[in-house]
């Protein structure tokens, strides 16, 4: 495209007549991919009081010349009411022809009565505001129409024969009237000045062309062409386009031109310059944006909406060098727009800090500024333009941190927010008094609820603002998120964290969640909840994994008789009513579980017998047959005293079993993953100290399943190394800290 001679600072980016003038567009939220809104300049709101007139509420703008500007909005009696507002000194004149107004860039008021009748009324000072009027009907022909306006010039689509219509160009000059038909072609068919200045024009226009044969296609233009020279639209700067509306807008400047295009059901805003073609598609909620105007390298676009909604809809701002660049918010709320002569923009919109007019200009640092030229005094109530937070977030990871923001229609306020876990009704609160940047407050969730590592699981989450100036209600936002964490065979509360029974001497049985990622190189216990009492009835506690079917893990005891209980986990640190899993088992001296030996998904129970012969118990998955017969896998365990299933900790795929003999001595047997054992590997010596060696799972973030020892000389985890020579590392735990001689039985 050549480059066109016209000073930028008379040329005016300039939006279709029928944004300007029509009150109650619908208002639509702004999309969730746009940046962090941009700095309105200071002029916007500390603007002396005494350099801003008074707006009312519900006035759109509709045009502005030199000396003024025009406003349309209902009187009293609901009935349009079209004022002019004089900069000099902010007096306000009722216009008293017409009811519709249009953009004109001057100080020429166009009005017209909805009909055919157009008013032109001369505001500039020393004019004496006379008016003359034009029927389009009577000087062209029935069903014309206005369909642009550039200072005193009319342009006005005139039906012919069929569907097809001419553009005719009506000058007033000096109280005489001329008419020049500005387009050549018979077939044209429709027609629409999207953009206009005192001597260029932005013209879309469509054709229907015949080719040889019978049927026909419509061809769509886009056509820049000046006021006085009276050339044909043909004869202009003319580019094929995609398809265009009567609601399509516009918008040119000294370097760039730009319209509204509909491409295969999408709105798309294209900018064409002498170094640039941009097409920026508009997602679904952007589908009614118009094209508010152009300053200088910058393109306005947006949904209007209503001057005295609530809904904000806003005015966004992008780079048209390239296609790249995230949009900003230049103001949080629009519904209007008018074209000055000098090329800047005056809107009608809302910042967070002010309602009213503002005029949109080149700013210093090479974007466009606003400055209020008139208020309301309205002050909008808060409210939630975007949220992000996951839809989903794994926890498996230790540290993992969850970002969530929001961003409000403005900064003075209070923020709180609640995440509810859906299952068991358990909240997290947090209130933020400072934005992180703008209006943009968040926080980061450290996946950790109720002191605990957060259960797996649906959340609601629900933030409050609250402006901090007291003016408005709150504003609210919701939404859901998910959790998930791998599976723990020792995790009784569904948050994948690993959990330690403990019962005390007065048959307590307590349950130490433990924190799922080591914190200072210790491993942490995160809370202590009392499960149930009466558990002294057994004499044997063992926690088995998922041994009865469901998703959580179990618990077996024996009680004095020989009875096997199984208490099935729920998922939420309690255990379903107590189901009888076998008898005779007072014939064990050793039980322990928790562990799949024979490769099939499913926990399996191990128990020595008096005369040393090991036994498999095969888990089943079902709570009310949980085993299948017993196998012998070995003889001679009687030499032990302790045995603890663990899971693979030496690098194989089968879970492994350690066993302690009355020397102290530890021993690996690597499990075959058929229900039996590769000959043992001295650990190490020195492990009579403990009472209790328990198989946890993993509690250091490695993958690995650890070991827990608990007895008089304290507690202490056992890393696993995945090796089978070295299986272990010691390290330091704050579990049961000061309290070795508490508890009877660890599981």
């Amino acid at each position: 495209m050549a480059s066109v001679r016209t000073t930028r600072r008379r040329l005016g980016a300039c939006v279709a007549t029928v944004l300007a003038v029509t009150v109650g567009a619908g208002a639509l939220a702004a999309p969730g991919a746009v940046a962090a809104p941009a700095a309105v300049t200071a002029s916007a709101t500390a603007t002396a009081a005494a350099d801003v007139a008074q707006l009312p509420l519900d006035a759109e703008i509709v045009s502005t010349g030199d000396s003024g500007y025009l406003t349309s909005r209902k009187d009293e009696a609901g009935n349009p009411l079209l004022e002019w507002h004089t900069y000099a000194d902010g007096s306000v004149l009722p216009v008293g022809h017409g009811i519709v107004g249009y953009d004109s860039q001057s100080d020429i008021v166009v009005t017209g009565d909805g009909g055919s009748t157009v008013f032109l009324q001369n505001m500039t000072p020393g004019a004496g505001g006379t008016t003359v009027s034009f029927d389009l009907a009577a000087e062209f022909a029935p069903g014309s129409k206005l369909v642009g306006v550039a200072g005193e010039n009319l342009f006005v689509s005139v039906p012919t024969t069929g569907d097809y219509h001419e553009l005719w160009q009506l000058t007033h000059v000096d109280g005489l009237a001329k008419k020049t038909k500005r387009s050549a072609n018979p077939y044209s068919m429709d027609f629409k000045v999207v953009a206009s200045t005192s001597d260029v024009l932005l013209v879309l226009s469509s054709n229907r062309v015949f080719p040889s044969s019978a049927t026909y296609r419509t061809e769509f233009w886009r056509t820049r062409t000046t006021v006085d020279s009276g050339q044909t639209l043909e004869s202009g700067s003319r580019w094929s386009t995609a398809r265009w509306t009567q609601e399509s807008t516009g918008a040119y400047s000294a370097d760039y031109e730009a319209a509204v295009e509909y491409r295969s059901g999408v709105t798309e805003l294209v900018v064409d310059g002498t170094y640039a073609h941009q097409r920026f598609a508009m997602d679904s909620s952007m589908s009614g944006a118009v094209i508010a105007g152009i300053s200088q390298d910058t393109l306005l676009y947006g949904v209007p909406g209503k001057a005295d909604a609530e809904t904000l809809s806003p005015l966004y701002a992008r780079s048209i060098k390239t296609s790249t660049a995230a949009p900003y918010k230049l103001l949080e709320h629009f519904s209007s727009v008018a074209h000055a002569p000098d090329g800047s923009l005056l809107v009608r919109g809302a910042t967070a800090e002010a309602d009213g007019l503002f005029r949109i200009w080149d700013g210093d640092d090479g974007r466009p500024s606003a400055t209020l030229v008139a208020e309301t005094g309205r002050v909008l109530a808060v409210q939630v333009t975007d949220s992000q937070v996951p839809a989903s977030v794994s926890l498996e990871k230790p540290g993992t941190a969850v970002p969530m923001e929001w961003t409000l229609s403005r900064p003075n306020a209070t923020v709180d927010v609640t995440l509810t876990h859906v299952a068991t009704g358990k909240k997290l609160t947090q209130h933020l008094t400072q934005p992180l940047s703008g209006s943009r407050f968040g926080f980061t969730w450290d996946g950790v609820l109720d002191r605990i590592s957060a259960p797996n699981g649906d959340y609601a989450w629900q933030i409050s603002a609250t402006p901090a100036d007291g003016i408005g209600g709150p504003a609210t936002a919701s939404g859901t998120l998910q959790v998930t964490r791998q599976a723990n065979p020792h995790d009784l509360n569904d948050n994948g964290s690993t959990d330690v029974l403990a019962r005390d001497a007065s048959g307590v049985l307590w349950r130490d969640d433990l924190l799922d990622w080591p914190s200072g190189g210790q491993v942490t216990p995160a809370k202590r909840t009392k499960v149930a009492t009466g558990w002294q009835i057994y004499n044997r506690i063992e926690a088995v994994g998922n041994l009865g079917g469901t998703s959580a893990g179990d618990v077996v005891a024996r009680d004095a008789s020989g009875v096997l209980w199984l208490y099935q986990g729920k998922g939420n640190g309690t255990f379903a009513s107590r189901l009888k899993a076998g008898t005779g088992w007072q014939i064990y001296n050793k039980i322990t579980g928790g562990s799949d030996l024979t490769g099939d998904g499913r926990s399996d129970v191990l128990a020595t017998d008096t005369s040393g012969a090991l036994w498999l118990y095969k888990g089943t998955g079902s709570a009310t047959t949980p085993f299948t017969a017993r196998v012998k896998v070995a003889t001679g365990w009687q030499i032990y005293n302790q045995i603890t299933a663990l899971g693979d900790i030496a690098g194989t795929s089968a879970g492994d079993l350690v066993a302690r003999d009355t020397a102290g001595v530890l021993w690996l047997y690597q499990g075959n993953g058929k229900g039996g054992f590769t000959g043992r590997v001295k650990i190490s010596t020195g492990w009579k100290g403990f009472s209790h060696l328990v198989g946890t799972a993993d509690v250091t973030a490695d993958g690995r399943p650890d070991l827990i020892g608990y007895g008089p000389n304290g507690t202490y985890v056992y890393r696993s190394t995945g090796s089978a020579t070295t299986p272990f590392t010691r390290q330091t735990t704050g579990l049961y800290a000061g309290e070795a001689g508490k508890f009877n039985h660890i599981a």
